[in-house]
């Protein structure tokens, strides 16, 4: 092994780094803390050859593979324990073309280089809320965020992938070449192969209306009533999504509000100007709110809001469920565990699921929840090792309350490592669909460091 391993490393533009080399420890780390893993090889690939290089050393000599975009992902699916970790934090090429209104990105550029690079030109990419998110897992597993129900999911915005695949061909996925493929690939996570290039359409969108308001806890269950109200027969222009929280103890919150627990929206508003005062009149008039945060901001400034307040290295616990309905019974366990966060960084979020995402059929394309309301995230979080436990704990015990509740499955790019009935669930009348693509294109399950499609 450590000739062929000298090999690569000869051959590669990136590097190669091993339990021995000095970048080790630092390259082996992601976003959530609690995950410890450690790669027998890190290929840190600075051009598309380098990854099909990577792929076709890893395949000849049996090593298991797991794929790094952002490293984001919550089960720690970015690493791989005694394998080989091909890593794409390095290639960071990104072209926008501000006539086709379109965005050549590759797979090491987070959602903050996407959102600078579009800015410019008045344009943006429907995704996610944290900046530091790599596009590849975000992409591939759906993408929602503050423009869901103006311009749909990530997905619904891609066009075109270059992949390489198992056996290391490169091929092109779009609408007419391979489409199954693309089909697969617009939620199917990263089972079928490595992208090294996304191409997405985006939309206008420059500066928003946009920000947090927050009310007493006490108002919860008014409040989570009134937004599911609201927001049911809202524009497509206004996103907001629903929060359970502890306000930060820093500002540019007031220091009265310090560590207090409280319910609030994240608003963005992407419709005209002049409406802006109106359509929030009645939002402002509810409660009216202890907290009013909302005014004119860059969509990028909207996107990297929360990035000071959730830097990589914490510990995370996440559980996830799609919601149809806000009935009394969820209402009622959604008070009952958000009045009791266990730290400050713990939270639970409310995703809308409606407007664009609604657009398009649930066979469209492999995401398979389109008729859900809201993609319910449960976060146990916090900065300390010695609370790992205790916020698991809260996120579990959460997750099991609701679950009765919930439509069966999750979002996948909020899972931990649930099980294959877990996945079924969360692809529903697809999962066939993926397994048929899956035996196509990955027949020996190279790529299964993944929320797994098992292939016939």
């Amino acid at each position: 092994m450590g000739q062929a391993i000298n090999q690569l490393e000869e051959k590669i533009q990136g590097s190669v780094i091993t339990k021995s080399s000095k970048e080790y420890p630092e390259a082996c780390k992601i976003y959530n803390a609690m995950i410890d893993k450690h790669p027998e090889f890190i290929v840190q690939c600075e051009s598309i050859d380098d990854v099909v290089d990577s792929v076709n050393f890893a395949r000849k000599n049996n090593l298991e593979v797991s794929i790094r975009s952002g490293g984001h992902n919550g089960a720690g699916l970015a690493l791989v324990e005694n394998g080989l970790v091909i890593d794409l934090s390095k290639m960071k090429q990104l072209q926008v073309d501000p006539n086709t209104k379109t965005a050549l990105v590759e797979p090491g550029n987070t959602l903050a280089d996407v959102d600078a690079a579009t800015h410019i030109h008045g344009l943006a990419l429907p995704s996610g809320i944290i900046g530091t998110t790599g596009i590849g897992g975000i992409t591939l597993g759906g993408g929602l965020g503050y423009l869901s129900r103006k311009g749909g999911l990530t997905i619904d915005n891609l066009l075109e992938c270059q992949v390489v695949l198992a056996n290391g061909e490169l091929v092109i996925a779009n609408k007419d070449s391979h489409p199954d493929l693309f089909w697969a690939l617009r939620g199917g996570g990263g089972n079928f192969g490595v992208v090294v290039s996304f191409k997405f359409n985006l939309i206008e969108i420059k500066n928003v209306y946009a920000g947090p308001m927050f009310w007493p806890i006490e108002m919860a269950e008014e409040a989570i009533k009134f937004y599911d109200a609201h927001t049911k027969n809202a524009s497509n222009d206004l996103y907001g999504f629903f929060a359970f929280l502890t306000v930060p103890p820093a500002p540019p919150f007031p220091e009265h509000l310090w560590n207090q627990n409280v319910c609030g929206v994240v608003w963005n508003y992407t419709g005209p100007e002049e409406n802006r005062e109106e359509v929030f009149k009645p939002i402002r008039a509810f409660g009216p709110p202890i907290l009013d945060f909302v005014g004119e901001i860059p969509m990028t400034a909207l996107n990297t809001m929360f990035d000071g307040l959730y830097p990589p290295g914490l510990q995370w616990y996440w559980r996830a469920h799609y919601i149809k309905e806000l009935t009394p019974e969820a209402i009622k366990v959604n008070i009952e565990y958000g009045s009791n966060i266990p730290t400050m960084h713990s939270t639970t979020h409310l995703y809308p699921i409606d407007g664009a995402c609604h657009e398009v059929g649930n066979d469209e394309t492999a995401w398979a929840n389109r008729e859900a309301r809201w993609a319910q995230v449960i976060v146990g979080v916090d900065p300390d090792p010695n609370k790992a436990d205790e916020v698991t704990h809260w996120c579990k015990s959460y997750f099991d309350a609701l679950k009765p509740y919930a439509m069966g499955g999750a979002y996948v790019n909020f899972m931990m490592n649930e099980g294959q009935d877990r996945i079924k669930a969360s692809y529903k009348n697809n999962y066939d669909r993926l397994v048929k693509v899956k035996t196509k294109y990955d027949p020996n399950n190279f790529f299964h460091i993944n929320q797994n499609i098992q292939p016939k």
